[in-house]
């Protein structure tokens, strides 16, 4: 754990450079000068690619054919992208195959003092991941005038997924080894996120600082940030939330909503209900009723960041669904794992590709609200991932730290190789 000292130094470090940052980029919010650096301007990588794994592989449920085209398709763009992805077999209760494809990606590390001013280089891994599979086969025979293909859940997710793969190299100093995983067989009770944490070492596990899940961010009214079940213990909520909450500060430090229209927000609505089912009757934010891959990492003690799209802003937990739009309403609201989930359908309700601004240049409509949400969505992660580990300083931090008047050198570094876990 890093001394108190340490902290106030990167702290004021932090703030210096915020500063600094602050006063040399204008803001995009004050109108668009030229030269004006733009978060998230990724253009529209992302959601051609779930816009394609969606009317490609419409019937890729877990275990199927077109989820397989659809893992070598994923593993096609990561290659495109200059990354050779490891192909992890997933096996079904009944001989079923399936596949995770997953990158890792190799960080700087964090120096760790080990309680008497003895540092030593230590890894901490991220996880982000979300699921390929989709929850139902294609069909359009129960009356429906749209054909369903997942194009929310989750083909939105592994658009999101990849984007942050291709933006992760801008991140030079990413202390963080992170691992960006498809995981297939979501369907058959997260099969892939189970085998993947299972194939980690208890060493790799015990330096997980967080992971990420990207699920269902196109379909809903607002995009919220949650944290896992194993928050909701009062001994453990800031330290199993810290994350969470980074992932609202840096989304609001920057402009995207300025820019976008975007914003992430929390579940705030204060249910009094027992939630993890232990027969404690817990208070109903900062968590979400929609399960995905992060399940098997929540039980696992993990720190969880489950990003989805969803609307809580209601009185009565059972009346919470996807969206109150009118549009949108022939499954009372609900649109992940019904025939709603059609891009078809969502297209032409949500995306709008001209993008109207008032006088002060502030956006006024959605523009590709698929491409908006995906783009955001990976920024902030990155972004979040750039403020690196509670229990470390990176390379350059400790740098920086070791150059500071406080430090002299008979504060002895008595180890400084690499360390492993």
């Amino acid at each position: 754990m890093l001394t108190s000292d340490i902290k106030n130094r990167i702290i004021k470090t932090a703030a210096t450079a915020v500063a600094f940052i602050m006063l040399a980029i204008p803001l995009t919010s004050c109108g668009k000068d030229e030269g004006t650096v733009i978060p998230a301007d990724y253009g529209s990588y992302g959601a051609d690619v779930a816009r394609e794994l969606a009317n490609s592989f419409p019937n890729r449920t877990a275990y199927s054919s077109q989820e397989s085209e659809a893992g070598q398709y994923i593993a096609q763009q990561m290659r495109d992208l200059g990354y050779e992805p490891v192909v992890q077999q997933v096996s079904g209760d009944f001989g079923q195959t399936s596949n995770n494809i997953y990158v890792k990606i190799e960080g700087t590390g964090f120096y760790v003092d080990d309680g008497f001013g003895n540092y030593s280089l230590k890894r901490r891994i991220a996880v982000i991941g979300a699921h390929y599979d989709d929850m139902l086969s294609a069909f359009d025979d129960d009356g429906s005038e749209y054909k369903y293909d997942g194009i929310s859940d989750n083909a939105s997710g592994v658009g999101c997924l990849l984007t942050c793969l291709a933006h992760a190299g801008e991140y030079a100093d990413m202390g963080f080894d992170v691992y960006i995983v498809a995981f297939g067989a979501s369907g058959n009770d997260y099969a892939g996120a189970r085998t993947f944490l299972g194939s980690l070492s208890p060493e790799e596990i015990a330096s997980i600082d967080v992971m990420y899940c990207i699920d269902s961010i196109y379909a809903g009214d607002k995009v919220y940030a949650s944290a896992g079940y194993n928050s909701l213990n009062d001994q453990n909520r800031y330290q199993m939330r810290r994350k969470l909450y980074q992932t609202y500060d840096v989304c609001y430090a920057n402009t995207l909503y300025s820019n976008y229209r975007f914003d992430i927000l929390y579940n705030e609505s204060g249910i009094a209900m027992d939630l993890d089912g232990n027969g404690t009757i817990d208070r109903y934010n900062e968590v979400s009723a929609n399960k995905s891959d992060y399940v098997p990492f929540d039980n696992a003690g993990i720190p969880i960041v489950y990003i989805d799209s969803f609307d809580y802003n209601f009185d009565k937990f059972e009346s919470m669904k996807d969206t109150k739009n009118l549009n949108l309403q022939a499954m009372g609201g609900q649109v992940r794992g019904t025939s709603l989930d059609s891009a078809e359908l969502l297209d032409s309700v949500l995306r709008q590709d001209d993008i109207d601004e008032d006088e002060d240049g502030i956006p006024e409509k959605s523009g590709d609200l698929l491409q908006i949400r995906i783009n955001a969505v990976a920024f902030v992660i990155l972004e979040t991932l750039s403020k690196g580990s509670d229990f470390g300083m990176t390379p350059s931090q400790y740098e920086d730290y070791l150059k500071t008047p406080e430090t002299e050198s008979s504060e002895a570094v008595t180890d400084t190789s690499y360390i492993e876990g």
